[in-house]
């Protein structure tokens, strides 16, 4: 079977800077703790702004699930980065506790975009979890050093009866709004997902 290497790309699909770039990035994520499928290269030609992009999912391996793009648009002399959105790949301005800018040479540039993603991956990231009759109902990912949610979800039908009905009342429709962590009380389970546990 053939080993996948990170930030893997078609070498005829990238111009001399765009594989000096990507190389230098792929040579600082085999140190990371990800999986080489989670990292990706989009060449130029097939972006909606002809600039190479590369981009990080990360995720949470025991759920199995994304929680975070980011990654960066790179033009040859200057990159921007941030949290991107998981389809289109543009940059989320609202996300700006994620944005990165710098110009300077592709070596340069590749080194410095790991340096960005190491302190993202850095980040203690947990998941909070609410249980009810053995099965989990609702999940928020979050930083624990700020409190930033990510992302989460509410299953409706899983949820406690009580709890429905109480959202219902207070015109809480959980397909527009997000549901607020205080609106569901105690988590139980609050599990240490990467970067440095909250503790240390």
């Amino acid at each position: 079977m053939d080993e996948i290497l990170w930030f893997e790309y078609e070498e005829d699909a990238l111009d001399v800077a765009q594989r000096t770039f990507v190389d230098v990035l792929a040579e600082r994520a085999a140190s990371w703790l990800v999986d080489p499928l989670d990292t990706v290269v989009l060449p130029s030609a097939h972006t909606f702004d002809g600039q190479l992009i590369v981009y990080l999912d990360i995720s949470d391996p025991q759920r199995k699930r994304a929680v975070l793009t980011v990654g960066a648009h790179f033009d040859g002399s200057v990159v921007r980065g941030g949290k991107l959105h998981n389809q289109d790949f543009t940059i989320q301005q609202a996300a700006s506790e994620f944005t990165f800018g710098s110009a300077g040479s592709p070596t340069e540039l590749g080194n410095r975009v790991a340096e960005w993603v190491e302190a993202v991956l850095a980040r203690p990231l947990v998941r909070w979890e609410w249980h009810h009759l053995g099965q989990i109902y609702a999940v928020r990912y979050e930083y624990a050093d700020t409190g930033r949610g990510l992302s989460g979800g509410f299953e409706t039908p899983l949820a406690p009866d009580a709890l429905r009905k109480r959202l219902a009342a207070d015109g809480v429709d959980r397909d527009r709004d997000q549901i607020n962590r205080a609106d569901l009380g105690q988590p139980d389970v609050i599990a240490h997902v990467r970067g440095v546990h909250p503790d240390q």
